[in-house]
């Protein structure tokens, strides 16, 4: 007798233990123990994390005024930098020859524009928000349709495994299309990042090398020149790492689309 009642006061505690809540995926209601703050939905796969605090608007504030101002700051700095450079150096490139002078004018101006350009892009340019997607109710929500997706409360919405809350852009964004301006035929910079960043390393050593040539060897500016020996460096580099050189340069240089997509 006395056994049989502490087995039914131990089923008792154990039922009014758990409590019940409602999944923010799909709608649907669980029932989960009391020590659970966290809790995947069986049905649509929504991840619940009961312990995330709601955001602090003031603190978002201060940090979106200290990122504008710091990347303020490095424009003016990059300024600087740019300005004393052409200061110092072109008095004593145009003494050479105006020829000189003209051809350094124009690598500076594209490459100071560009770096420019590109930083202030990649700061200031809306990142881009992952795709939307139907939550909230159970007829809408199918079957693990929300798998492993998260509850962004910045934004009100679904996150997804792969995307993170930027607090600068006041929206969630995808891992390595984040302030990337590196983009090939609308694709995200995620795998072609690598092959862009080598590219244009490439490119700027070879731009050296034909300043080089042209200042102390006096040689004409060979542009064709310029772009093969950057792209057989990019070639090299690739083959080398991919250990792999069965392409012949001339094969994969005309076939160049294919390679910074793949």
């Amino acid at each position: 007798m006395d056994s049989s009642s502490s087995t039914q006061e131990q089923f008792v505690t154990e039922v009014t233990e758990n409590y019940e809540t409602t999944c923010w995926g799909c709608g649907l209601r669980v029932l989960l123990p009391s020590c659970a703050s966290a809790f995947k939905c069986g049905w649509c796969g929504a991840i619940t994390d009961q312990n995330k605090k709601k955001p602090n608007l003031k603190c978002i504030r201060w940090r979106v005024v200290r990122d504008r101002c710091f990347v303020s700051v490095v424009l003016v700095f990059m300024f600087f930098v740019i300005f004393g450079g052409v200061w110092a150096v072109y008095p004593v490139v145009f003494s050479v020859s105006i020829l000189c002078g003209v051809f350094h004018s124009i690598i500076t101006a594209i490459l100071s524009v560009a770096t420019i350009s590109f930083f202030s892009f990649a700061a200031f340019r809306c990142a881009g928000t992952p795709p939307n997607i139907l939550w909230g109710s159970y007829p809408t929500v199918g079957k693990s349709d929300l798998e492993n997706y998260t509850y962004c409360h910045y934004c009100s919405k679904p996150k997804s495994p792969r995307a993170h809350h930027c607090r600068s852009c006041r929206k969630c964004v995808l891992d390595m299309d984040h302030h990337c301006p590196f983009h090939v035929n609308g694709r995200p910079g995620t795998k072609t990042y690598n092959t862009w960043k080598s590219w244009w390393i490439a490119l700027t050593w070879s731009i050296w090398q034909q300043r080089n040539m042209v200042i102390f060897r006096n040689e004409p500016f060979n542009g064709a020149k310029l772009l093969e020996g950057a792209l057989f460096l990019l070639w090299t580099w690739l083959r080398a790492r991919e250990k792999d050189f069965s392409i012949h340069f001339n094969q994969w240089s005309s076939n160049l689309i294919d390679v910074f997509c793949n």
